[in-house]
Parts: C-alpha cells; sequence; structure tokens
C-alpha cells in the first residue's frame, strides 16, 4: 500500500456504520486523497468519565514516531501483518487496535517515476481496515496516531501492488476493537495464544474482503497530493484506457 486513501463518508454516517459516539470528529468532511500525516476518522474503543467502555469516532493523524535508530525519510504509516507479533508493534497489537474507515477505497500507482499512473482499488460499500492507534507528542502536543495494518495483495488489488490493507469484515468488529490486553502478564504461552488467535480471524477475515476488490484507473491529479483539490470526488472518476497517456 502506497500510502493514500478516500473517506466519502459524512461524520453522521460513519458513527451510524460503526454505532459509535461522535467523539472529537466534529470536523471531519469527505475526503479523496488522504495523504500520510494528515488526520482521518478512526473508531476505538474508549473509556467515558463513567469508566464504560464505548466505541468512539475520533479524528487521528496518519503516522506514527519513529524509534530512535530508525534512519530519517518518510513517515511510519502501515503495520505489516506479518511483523504485528514482533517488539516494535506487540504493545500497539495487544491492547490499542482500531479500525480505518475507507470509501470508496484506496490508491496506488503503476508506471515509473515522474510517469505515474493512479489506480482506485475498492471493494464493496464502506470498508473498514485493521488498524493500531496511539497517542504520541508531536510538536511539544499529545497527539493521537494510527497505521494502517497491511497483507500480501490478492486479486485486483494483486495486479497494482504486492501489499494492500487487511480489511476486516463486520462480524470482527468487535473482536478487533476489544481493549482487553492479549498479553497475560506471566504467561508466554496464553499471551502467543491469544495473539495467534486474533491473527488468524484477520487473516480470514481480510481474504474475504480482497476477494471483492476492483480497480480502475483514475485521474493524475492525485500525484501530487500538495496540489490536488482532496475535497473533490470527480478526481476518483474512472478514466477509460485510451486516455491513459502513454509510458
Amino acid at each position: 500500500m502506497c500510502g493514500r486513501f478516500a473517506l466519502s463518508s459524512t461524520t453522521n454516517e460513519l458513527i451510524t456504520a460503526f454505532v459509535a459516539a461522535g467523539g472529537r470528529a466534529e470536523d471531519w468532511r469527505p475526503t479523496y486523497s488522504i495523504a500520510p500525516t494528515t488526520s482521518a476518522p478512526i473508531v476505538r474503543i474508549a473509556s467515558s468519565e463513567q469508566d464504560r467502555k464505548q466505541r468512539e469516532l475520533t479524528l487521528a493523524r496518519w503516522d506514527w514516531p519513529k524509534p530512535p535508530n530508525r534512519p530519517a525519510g518518510g513517515p511510519i504509516i502501515n503495520a505489516r501483518i506479518e511483523k504485528l507479533t514482533s517488539r516494535f508493534w506487540v504493545g500497539a497489537f495487544s491492547h490499542s487496535r482500531c479500525l480505518v474507515p475507507m470509501a470508496p477505497g484506496y490508491i496506488e500507482w503503476t508506471g515509473a517515476a515522474g510517469d505515474k499512473q493512479p489506480h482506485l482499488i475498492t471493494g464493496d460499500g464502506l470498508l473498514a481496515a485493521a488498524g493500531l492507534t496511539w497517542t504520541t507528542e508531536i510538536s511539544n502536543a499529545r497527539a493521537r496516531v494510527f497505521v494502517v495494518v497491511t497483507r500480501e495483495a490478492r486479486d485486483a488489488s494483486g495486479e497494482v501492488h504486492d501489499r494492500m490493507p487487511a480489511f476486516v469484515t463486520p462480524d470482527l468488529w468487535e473482536a478487533w476493537l476489544d481493549p482487553t490486553p492479549l498479553t497475560v502478564d506471566g504467561d508466554t504461552r496464553a499471551s502467543a495464544s491469544n495473539r495467534d488467535e486474533l491473527l488468524a480471524l484477520l487473516e480470514h477475515s481480510s481474504e474475504s474482503v480482497a476477494r471483492t476488490m476492483r480497480t480502475h484507473l483514475v485521474d493524475r491529479r492525485l500525484n501530487n497530493s500538495r496540489t490536488v483539490d482532496k475535497h473533490d470526488p470527480s478526481i476518483l472518476d474512472p478514466i477509460a484506457t485510451e486516455d491513459v497517456k502513454p509510458a
């Protein structure tokens, strides 16, 4: 997954779809080109003042703090499903998972640098990608961040890129969002079993969604995330093959 997705749903539509409280996503408006380090709605479990656990729709920054030994470069925006039990991700995977709504889908590119062609990869209706979320410090202020969990691409998505988001079907939302830690203090075997069980469920869920994915070519205005009008839905309209500039 190269790092762009769309979300055409309004705040109220997302609250209804995910049966979530309003959280702090009041400023959201449909966006058709969501780029790294910008904010987008996520669904997570939050504690209320009465210490009740409930789903919350809130805005979070698509970014993740880098470890001190990681070289400078682009932001961390994805977590490979194969690495979720590794030391770097295991804490967030154990007790701080989220859903990342996408509609109609996400964007990938083919072609050589400087002459890339964007593709929209979409499924059936509103999609929920598996994500991890955390609270960190950015520019001397506390901020909520998230990454998208990715897996090996299949079907239409695999024709464009070798990775894709790991999507979560509604029957798995509750288990994926459950804040009960997968790590059991003092019991390594139980901790590993809990992680393996949830990973197996995610593999099965994301595999079923992968089989529904479709793709079409979209406008090259998407190639520049700084100049494209991200609130213009026409940037995701299909374009004919004959309209594509030859490589």
